[in-house]
């Protein structure tokens, strides 16, 4: 036993010694291979970090070799920085010299082996070349023989104003600067962290408004207090940080004035959107808060504004009871919402009038008008293809339900007219009526001359009174029932790309008055001699 124990044991030191002498390295001279020989960094604002890229770079030699210095090629004064190994330089510390991740020695690489370096930037636009706004350089692998190999660091800084909430205090004790957005129904203050825009903004200038000379990054929430107006001219770029947004007071207004485009930079269009410029970012939801109108002006208009991204891109609510009016507290007409983790727009006793207004894809509704209140949409297109059997493109209610009751608002009126809902879901448009067991309340809606999508699966909605398509001329006038996907398809051009105009002409019925009203769709396309359902007019 004792000798097979010692042969064991033998045999075990020099299988140690063994592995001892396969790991050592020597120098490198050259050779090693990149994943690419340009890392593109993308588009960051001025003096905010950028993502996280990698480059990984392979051994594909014989030998285990120590690379004797990794270094960027601006050294110590490089904005970019650099992690391998998780140590952020020689000495593994972020010291404010060399291990900052600037500059690396003695790197070691196993034979047939390869490592990750993990690569960020923070750069204001003033180091970029002031010609492109490029800001460049490069990672040195310097070998033992003396020859260098580069990777090439390139990003585009782009300068911006920044709207942001003041912070107050040291260290970890403090706090962020908060708004008042009024009073509610149960005269709570509606409270949020943001900041009040300040016509006299010393590195902004007049926030209260918005123009295209540089684009605007808002953190918090920026809130247009009463008595004041923003107006966003055409062109403006709005990006919003994670749980931002902006706010217009109860006697406040918001005026968007983007105008139509001509090629496909949308030099007029306005445009709101998160702040992850990566191309992978383009069509993700909930990547910021929500436009939020408590506003009861009837001065609010918005035309020519794109807004991607949110997590409800407007919300137009009013805090308070108020008497209803013919005239709408929010206009929007030629505009488009994409790719909303909630709602496209939601609207809660609210009066808003939409044309020419174009929602796609949103976690529950891409237009919800809930709790009551005064709704006109005309040539409109709500298309919901998210992946839930729970959205719907269209959702119209009188109620809203809390933990603790239901309370009900009069819905004074919906009107739809050559309108198109639809989308992936077997039904598509949902009408939510509650009545009190005292008060009777409006339930007032009309569907004139749409396209819906409602396959009334089983017979579910065979009795229920809001749905009584064929037989209801007061709330139903000559729509069209798309019962599944190939009768009365509208085969848009790319409902995952955002592209919802039509590649066919429809061909289906239509109300000519409304063509008559707004002669040109959302692209400026005549629809008088030939009229299409939705915001756009099919060009062949």
């Amino acid at each position: 036993m004792r000798n097979s124990l010692f042969i064991f044991l033998v045999g075990l030191l020099i299988s140690l010694s063994s592995c001892r002498n396969d790991f050592e390295f020597e120098s490198s001279k050259g050779g090693l291979t990149f994943s690419k020989d340009t890392v593109y960094l993308d588009t960051v604002f001025t003096n905010i970090g950028s993502s996280t890229y990698r480059l990984k770079v392979y051994n594909k030699s014989d030998a285990d070799i120590s690379i004797p210095n990794i270094q960027l090629g601006k050294g110590v004064n490089s904005k970019y920085r650099m992690m391998i190994d998780g140590l952020t330089g020689e000495d593994g510390t972020d010291d404010g010299t060399i291990g900052d991740g600037k500059i690396f020695n003695d790197v070691e690489l196993l034979a047939k082996d390869s490592m990750f370096i993990f690569i960020e930037v923070t750069s204001d636009v003033a180091s970029a070349n002031p010609t492109d706004f490029l800001y460049t350089d490069q990672i040195n692998f310097i070998h033992g023989n003396g020859e260098i190999q580069k990777v090439e660091l390139v990003t585009l800084i782009q300068d911006a104003y920044f709207i942001y909430p003041q912070r107050s205090g040291v260290d970890d004790d403090f706090i962020y600067e908060t708004v008042n957005f009024g009073v509610n129904d149960d005269a709570e203050n509606v409270i949020a962290v943001g900041s009040n825009l300040d016509h006299a903004d010393p590195t902004n200038g007049d926030e209260y408004t918005w123009g295209n000379t540089k684009p605007y990054v808002v953190y918090g929430y920026a809130f247009v207090p009463d008595g004041e107006t923003l107006t966003v001219n055409p062109g403006a770029r709005v990006h919003f940080h994670a749980n931002s947004g902006l706010v217009i007071g109860k006697n406040a207004v918001l005026k968007i004035n983007g105008g139509l485009s001509t090629t496909e930079a949308l030099e007029n269009e306005v445009i709101f959107e998160g702040d992850r410029l990566e191309p992978e970012f383009s069509n993700v939801p909930g990547q910021w808060g929500a436009i939020i109108n408590y506003s009861t002006s009837t001065e609010n208009y918005i035309n020519h504004l794109t807004i991607k991204n949110a997590t409800i891109g407007i919300l137009s609510q009013n805090l308070a009871t108020i008497t209803d009016t013919a005239t709408p507290y929010l206009k929007i007409q030629n505009s488009q919402i994409y790719d909303c983790s909630n709602f496209g727009l939601l609207a809660r006793k609210s009066n808003v009038e939409g044309t020419n207004l174009v929602i796609n894809n949103a976690g529950q509704a891409t237009l919800a008008c809930t709790y009551g209140g005064t709704y006109n949409f005309t040539h409109c297109t709500f298309n919901n293809n998210w992946s839930s059997s729970n959205q719907v493109a269209v959702l119209v209610n009188n109620n809203l339900e809390t933990n603790d009751a239901i309370y009900v608002k009069d819905l004074v009126a919906a009107n739809f007219n050559n309108c198109i809902i639809y989308g992936g879901n077997q039904v598509e448009m949902i009408l939510d009526n509650v009545q009190s067991d005292t008060v009777t309340t409006l339930f007032n809606y009309k569907f004139n001359h749409c396209l819906i999508r409602f396959n009334n699966i089983n017979n579910q909605f065979t009795s229920n009174p809001l749905y009584q398509f064929t037989t209801d001329s007061i709330h139903y006038i000559n729509c069209s029932i798309a019962t599944n996907s190939s009768t009365f398809n509208p085969k848009f051009e790319d409902e995952s790309l955002n592209q919802l105009w039509l590649s066919e002409d429809l061909n289906l019925p239509n109300d000519s008055s409304f063509a008559t009203l707004y002669p040109f769709d959302i692209n400026n396309n005549d629809r008088t001699t030939s009229t299409d359902l939705g915001a756009y007019q099919f060009v062949p």
